[in-house]
């Protein structure tokens, strides 16, 4: 199974955001780090979701377990729903991607947990 870590950082809420995506598959590993240019952190957290699965789309992964610090993320993944209307777009992006996969896990984890996404997510922001 593939493992598949995911953090947002913004620079301010909006600012200057990045997507940081580190990808565990059979012992080989992959690191993204992605400016996203500025929004806030919510819409960051989702767009690295979003980018995470069109990445695992393109390699043909077909069994993913996604792990996130973002409870927003994780939450509206979890019911299919989001209070905010302004991150409705973005949700159903990442579910109708979701659907592309034989099996799809999401887990929320502890940012303790999520080190090497949260790092990856912070340079690409210097990068920005």
């Amino acid at each position: 199974m593939i493992e598949v870590y995911i953090d947002a950082a913004s620079a301010g809420n909006p600012g200057l955001s990045g997507a940081g995506i580190f990808i565990k598959n059979n012992g080989e590993v992959e690191r993204y780090s992605v400016p996203l240019g500025e929004m806030d952190n919510h819409e960051a957290e989702f767009r690295t979701f979003i980018l995470a699965l069109e990445i695992c789309v393109d390699k043909a992964y077909k069994t993913v377990s996604f792990r996130t610090d973002s409870q927003v993320v994780n939450r509206a993944v979890e019911i299919e729903f989001v209070k905010n209307k302004k991150y409705t777009p973005l949700l159903q992006e990442a579910l109708k991607l979701t659907k592309q996969f034989d099996l799809f896990f999401m887990k929320w984890i502890p940012s303790s947990d999520n080190k090497t996404a949260d790092e990856l997510s912070r340079a690409a922001i210097r990068r920005n």
